[in-house]
């Protein structure tokens, strides 16, 4: 399976509290069909001490969003746009931009 979306690849995300934002994407979590983005999607959790080195109470983290939420920026036009692959001469597979056809990679 090709992946769409890569760890390092700007963002828009559709969606959400945080719509029309963009952000970088920080994890891929492929089996869970998601993505976590640097700065977004900020959830308050409640935590217990683990070790003396850990924070506890409640702290700030960045949840997984799904990846039909987002979409990738393309470098060459900067827009949100769809992804699809192409097959080089060289034989290297590559994702390309559906808006303005040039390489992502």
């Amino acid at each position: 399976m090709a992946a769409r979306i890569r760890r390092d690849d700007t963002v828009e995300v559709n969606t959400g509290k945080d719509r029309g934002k963009r952000a970088q994407v920080r994890q891929v979590l492929p089996r869970e069909d998601r993505v976590v983005l640097h700065g977004l999607n900020i959830v308050k959790k409640h935590r217990r001490q683990q070790s003396p080195t850990e924070p506890s109470g409640i702290i700030e983290v960045e949840a997984p969003l799904h990846l039909s939420n987002v979409a990738v920026v393309c470098p060459s036009c900067t827009k949100a746009v769809r992804v699809g692959f192409k097959r080089l001469e060289d034989g290297r597979k590559v994702r390309v931009c559906r808006g303005c056809g040039e390489a992502i990679d």
